[in-house]
């Protein structure tokens, strides 16, 4: 599977983002999708992951209430509406596609990145 993400950009806080990741090479409805940020000098964490069907969701609890991810199987994208955007948001996005199930809010349980495209928040 080739993850294409798009989206990211500048915002002031308080504003919204809807990053997408399109995906190409494989059955999409096969794979369930998340997506993860790395902010500058830290980590990669988990932000949200969505099921195959899309019948499951789960988020950090940083984002909860905030962030929404969506699929659309016939266009093969995963969505992840950003909204009440905070300065602690400003990272990299990655999305990544999982032949497994669950929560998946681990990276190891990912078969397949995205390239990561840029969410910058300012105050």
């Amino acid at each position: 599977v080739q993850l294409q993400a798009s989206g990211g950009g500048l915002v002031q806080a308080g504003g919204s983002l809807r990053l997408s990741c399109a995906a190409s090479g494989r059955t999409f409805s096969n794979y369930a999708m998340g997506w993860f940020r790395q902010a500058p000098g830290k980590e990669r964490e988990f932000v949200a992951s969505i099921s195959w069907g899309g019948g499951s969701t789960y988020y950090v609890d940083s984002v909860k209430g905030r962030f929404t991810i969506s699929r659309d199987n016939a266009k093969n994208t995963v969505y992840l509406q950003m909204n009440n955007l905070k300065p602690e948001d400003t990272a990299v996005y990655y999305c990544a596609a999982s032949k497994t199930q669950g929560s998946l809010i681990r990276s190891g349980e990912y078969d397949y990145w995205g390239q990561g495209t840029l969410v910058t928040v300012s105050s």
